[in-house]
């Protein structure tokens, strides 16, 4: 029994407080949840271990990077920006990055990169990981590059070039990085803790990330019970592209992604770091602005939907997206609702928010997944509304 999980849940969502202990019955090390509903935070809990040996306790403050999660981050970043006018998601990215133009980009749109139609998914020259921290290098690159399809025609997920093209954008309109933006216009203000290029006196709270090849069941290795999900076959070139997307360069999840460098730098595909109550206050925000107008733009323009019923080159499932760059429903594991939006992280971390039932949800964990176990963030989420409900 993890005696230690801490935080609090009204009674209504009890339930969710159990389904959250039982995850240390698998395969969990440390971890928080939260979830804002109607406005209210009604689960904020945490407990665990910060690192692999379980000698580090999981506190309120444990900040873990979020892979992917990050992506959302930055999405409402932009939204953010672009609610104040600054920008269309149908401007040509040339607009505001006259270099981008090269080898025939020049009309692709904010929206178009921004839902990984722009066929930059991957870098075509080899990478190390400290060529992540080198930001000029790689919007550099990308502005040279040409597209591995026609723009537009097709989806495939950039998982580390969107980072660099959306940061690039934001920097070209605002003369700010998209961490520094982040900061002074959104988590600052709203007292969120969740970060993009972290401060040194932060470092120490940083929790490890656990790779899923050193998942345990107690003191037992995992090794899987559940099948896994049926792979179909795939073309040479297809398999390059997949390479290029996701192993150039091979981010470790330990020596890279848990060092100094990584933690400081401004990786906005990958390197977000956050306490789960920052993440959901967040999202919490995002459902206050998502019709907000601010000079004749709102929110809903991020969540327009603009990839659907197209399987991604890169991951070789369905995935929904809309044009400020959050990932959609269904089949996100956000709840039941369609206009849900949101985006996960590799290694199960996730969070979104609901506008038809005014949900926040967000939960983080160092133990990333192993290869053949439920994700756990739909359990938590499916969970909550089951509350809903009952």
């Amino acid at each position: 029994m993890i005696h230690f999980v801490q935080g609090s849940v009204t009674p209504q969502f009890e339930p969710v407080r159990a389904a959250f202990l039982k995850l240390w019955q698998h395969h969990e090390v440390g971890a928080s949840l939260c979830v804002y509903f109607r406005g209210e935070k009604v689960v904020d809990l945490w407990g665990g271990w910060q690192d692999i040996n379980r000698s580090k306790t999981w506190h309120a403050d444990t900040l873990v990077n979020i892979y992917s999660t990050t992506k959302g981050v930055a999405a409402l970043a932009l939204g953010h920006l672009h609610a104040t006018g600054a920008f269309a998601y149908s401007d040509p990215v040339n607009l505001y990055w006259p270099e981008f133009a090269q080898n025939a980009k020049g009309e692709i749109s904010i929206g178009m990169l921004l839902s990984h139609q722009a066929g930059l998914s991957g870098f075509s020259q080899n990478l190390l990981v400290s060529d992540l921290y080198q930001t000029q290098k790689l919007t550099n690159l990308l502005a040279g590059a040409e597209p591995s399809w026609i723009p537009g025609t097709q989806s495939g997920y950039h998982v580390v070039t969107w980072g660099f093209l959306a940061g690039e954008i934001l920097r070209r309109i605002t003369g700010k990085t998209l961490g520094c933006y982040l900061r002074e216009h959104i988590t600052q203000p709203l007292g969120a803790d969740c970060h993009l290029g972290l401060l040194s006196r932060d470092l120490d709270r940083c929790a490890d990330l656990i790779g899923p090849n050193r998942a345990s069941r107690g003191n037992q290795p995992f090794t899987g019970d559940e099948p896994s999900a049926l792979t179909t076959p795939v073309s040479e070139s297809r398999k390059a592209l997949r390479r290029q997307a996701q192993q150039n360069p091979i981010i470790r999840p330990f020596k890279d992604a848990c060092s100094t460098a990584w933690r400081q730098a401004e990786i906005p595909a990958s390197n977000g770091h956050a306490t789960a109550e920052g993440l959901a206050r967040l999202y919490a925000y995002a459902l206050e602005k998502r019709t907000a107008k601010v000079g004749g733009f709102g929110l809903d323009q991020a969540c327009r939907r603009a990839v659907t019923d197209q399987t991604d080159l890169i991951l070789g499932q369905t995935i929904e997206r809309s044009q400020g760059g959050f990932i959609l429903n269904p089949g996100a594991g956000f709840g039941p609702s369609r206009s849900a939006f949101g985006h996960n992280g590799a290694g199960g971390s996730s969070a979104f928010a609901d506008p038809e039932q005014e949900i926040a949800f967000a939960y983080v964990m160092n133990q990333m997944q192993p290869n053949g176990s439920a994700p756990r963030a739909p359990r938590l989420a499916d969970c909550f509304y089951e509350c809903l409900h009952d």
